[in-house]
């Protein structure tokens, strides 16, 4: 056999083991097994079917909230870093809090997950109606204005708004008179901020600014930048003063803002809220709630022991 006899011969040999391979490679129908090790077959590589990546809704308007949440097996609560309320230990790693736990004891008894969703605390409302959250669980005041787009539980704990000043100026400020003649911080949107622009305040033509949160109200200051902040006592009592970072501030002697109580927050008409009621009340009965009440040492501050 020639040499070019060799090559066409090598040609075809080629061409028939190519066929051979591919009619091996097909099943009856022409298509390949899936053995499951695919991107596309149902694993971490693949891409969720839509009925996956969806939340379960509500059934219309009338839906059920608690039904939702039940069936999602979670409940979101909206938050912000809020010590003693909601706030990370001192590894960074997991959130604790009076409302941290109250939240979970709630949703145990639920038998759904406690997701915490850190939130724009001016945004609240607006995240509630557009369901990214289920609820406010972070020392919510319940304030009048608010009722037509949240609806509140039973409140559960008292709270006020106070003044914190650096220690140096305790002389210079000791009256909601001296407060209105210094720069007044407080967070957008927060019950403090209220305390101040209210048409009925004391402190209304004071120099205000808002800020983003309680802490950066504590933060301007200590920094000098602002004369006052007023916020939260619950804050203000784990935050400031001797053995804190914030040990050259102190809350006004004798200068208390506008009595309030704590809340939790659903969207109007949601039928969470009366079951909360419930739960609420059944850890109260049970000590629960006084357990995690003296963990962050709030017990005088709980409703539930005002009577008492």
């Amino acid at each position: 056999m020639n040499k070019k006899s060799r090559m066409a011969l090598v040609v075809l040999l080629a061409l028939v083991m190519a066929l051979v391979m591919a009619l091996a490679g097909c099943g009856a129908g022409g298509e390949k097994k899936d053995d499951g090790n695919n991107a596309n077959a149902a694993g971490e590589n693949a891409t969720p079917a839509a009925a996956d990546t969806q939340a379960t809704e509500p059934a219309g308007d009338g839906g059920s909230d608690l039904d939702y949440v039940k069936a999602n097996g979670t409940m979101k609560i909206g938050i912000t870093i809020f010590k003693p309320m909601n706030y990370w230990d001192k590894d960074g790693k997991t959130l604790i809090g009076f409302d941290t736990e109250f939240a979970q004891a709630v949703c145990e008894k639920l038998g759904v997950k406690a997701e915490f969703i850190e939130i724009d605390w001016d945004m609240k409302a607006v995240e509630l109606k557009s369901k990214n959250i289920d609820c406010v669980w972070n020392g919510f005041t319940v304030r009048e204005e608010l009722k037509k787009e949240i609806l509140f539980t039973d409140s559960y704990m008292k709270n006020m708004q106070v003044a914190v000043i650096r220690a140096a100026d305790k002389d210079k400020y000791k009256t909601i008179e001296d407060i209105a003649g210094g720069s007044v911080v407080a967070e957008q949107g927060s019950a403090g901020e209220g305390a101040v622009i209210a048409t009925d305040s004391a402190l209304k033509g004071a120099a205000y600014t808002s800020v983003t949160k309680q802490t950066d109200a504590l933060m301007e200051v200590k920094s000098g930048t602002a004369d006052v902040a007023i916020l939260d006592y619950t804050l203000a009592k784990s935050m400031v003063g001797e053995g804190t970072s914030y040990s050259d501030l102190l809350m006004a002697p004798g200068v208390e803002l506008v009595p309030e109580e704590y809340a939790v927050g659903f969207r109007p008409g949601s039928d969470i809220a009366p079951e909360l009621n419930k739960l609420m009340k059944e850890l109260t009965e049970d000590g629960t709630l006084d357990e995690i009440a003296q963990k962050y040492e709030l017990t005088a501050s709980l409703l539930s022991n005002q009577a008492q």
